[in-house]
């Protein structure tokens, strides 16, 4: 916590007696308070004298109770009370020890990558309750966040909460409510649309400042910020630190995009996305030698249009997805479990970054792309697993509970990478072999020819010379 200060001439508001001043600022005081009646410490915000007569402000302060008081979450701060002494309200709040996220960047100015995650997993949980409730937050940042001793994560300051549904009228059109370098560019042109992409946007910007150490857009004018925002002409996070994972610099740029569309959907895929694992459970049960919680099956079209069924671990699969073993991946399913359901690699955390790349590469490259002479194709052999028809309708995948997901377990470091290859069929092994032979013999022949032609010359001249 900050040094406290005596409060002023007001010593007591309602039934609480107001100890000392925690924070201060133009939208009202933050004391740190105690219950007359039953003793306990709480926090009582304050509105300032300047606003008792902003009607706006008021309700909005008045708001802010009954949001928090609706959103039981161990990763909210809890509305206790709300009063008026005379003509000046009051607000009661769970008194948080410790500090807020802004003030620890102030002090350390970076976090590690382990420790922001563990932050920010905890947000997204208090945050992905407010949204299941219909509610945005509209002003996620470090100084909303407050850590407790013992290292709980809280989400506090509610006043700027907006129902999805209803805007109760509190927000004027073309004003974007919220702080600039954290805000959503869609949200700074008008804050009336609002909506849970822009608290993802929020989010991944708070991300940014833990890890890299420095403000999104800093030494811009809200303007010029805006300005970089809708061109996405953001700095890479491992521009700013070489460091930085790879998942990590994706995961933010791509929640920080300036097209909603592009952004992690929910705060689940967010952390989803950070961490390259599942927020759900893994129900698979039979291993084939690989640990049961690192087991895919996994369906696939080769360039004949032959489907194969293979299985093996996380690390297998993204390393012949990035050599280009399994050919279009959007063709490409995978399930924990032999039986299903099996889903599109966009959907799974673990091999998303991978996907969207591959994916996303503009068709016009690959069909400039030599095709290979047809080779004779020997008969394949059946296999025995089971193969999931193509056409066959994805499911949705489980949403889990309606307050909460699991947070997956943080790795103390990154996972030596297993000396496994999925079950490319030999039948197309031998194929690429053929063809780079081929490719070899042609360009050993066009060498011999241009050599032929150059040399020739010279030895007819040597000939006649004798």
């Amino acid at each position: 916590m900050p040094v406290e200060t005596k409060a002023p001439d007001t010593q007591s508001i309602g039934p609480y007696d107001l100890l000392s001043k925690i924070a201060e600022g133009g939208m009202g005081t933050v004391y740190r308070g105690r219950n007359r009646i039953t003793g306990e410490a709480v926090a009582i915000k304050v509105v300032p004298k300047h606003l008792l007569t902003n009607l706006v402000f008021l309700k909005r302060f008045e708001q802010e109770y009954t949001t928090a008081k609706a959103l039981d979450h161990p990763n909210i701060v809890k509305a206790l009370d709300f009063g008026r002494e005379g003509e000046t309200p009051y607000l009661v709040l769970e008194f948080v020890e410790g500090e807020s996220l802004g003030q620890r960047l102030d002090r350390v100015q970076r976090l590690s990558e382990r420790d922001a995650i563990g932050i920010i997993s905890q947000v997204a949980q208090g945050l992905h309750k407010a949204h299941k409730a219909g509610l945005i937050h509209r002003d996620v940042k470090p100084d909303n966040i407050l850590i407790t001793s013992d290292g709980q994560v809280k989400l506090t300051d509610l006043g700027l909460v907006k129902e999805l549904e209803a805007d109760q009228n509190l927000t004027r059109t073309g004003r974007g409510l919220g702080t600039p370098h954290y805000m959503a560019p869609e949200q700074f042109r008008n804050a009336k649309n609002a909506d849970v992409r822009c608290d993802i946007y929020s989010l991944a910007a708070t991300m940014y400042h833990m890890v890299t150490g420095e403000l999104p857009f800093k030494s811009l004018s809200p303007l010029d910020a805006w300005m970089k925002k809708i061109h996405n002409e953001l700095p890479a996070p491992r521009q700013i630190l070489p460091a930085l994972s790879e998942r990590m610099d994706w995961a933010i740029r791509r929640s920080m995009h300036s097209d909603p569309n592009q952004r992690a959907a929910t705060c689940r895929e967010f952390v989803e996305d950070l961490t390259g694992q599942s927020t759900r459970r893994i129900s698979a049960t039979s291993t084939g030698g690989i640990p049961i919680e690192d087991l895919w099956y996994m369906v696939y079209k080769d360039e004949d249009a032959v489907i194969h069924t293979v299985k093996g671990s996380t690390e297998g699969i993204r390393r012949s997805l990035t050599q280009g073993l399994l050919g279009d991946a959007s063709n490409i399913r995978v399930s924990r479990s032999k039986e299903g359901p099996f889903e599109t690699l966009q959907d799974r955390p673990e091999f998303r970054d991978i996907a969207m790349e591959l994916i996303d590469l503009p068709n016009q490259i690959t069909a400039k792309l030599p095709t290979p002479p047809p080779l004779p194709r020997p008969a394949s052999t059946p296999t025995s697993a089971p193969v999931m028809p193509m056409s066959m309708p994805m499911p949705t995948p489980p949403s889990g509970s309606v307050d909460s997901f699991i947070i997956p377990a943080l790795p103390s470091a990154v996972p030596a990478d297993p000396a496994w290859t999925p079950h490319i069929p030999l039948e197309r092994t031998r194929r690429t072999s053929e063809w780079v032979k081929w490719v070899a013999m042609i360009l050993l022949a066009m060498a011999a020819g241009v050599a032929a032609f150059f040399l020739m010359p010279w030895v007819l001249s040597l000939r006649l010379f004798w």
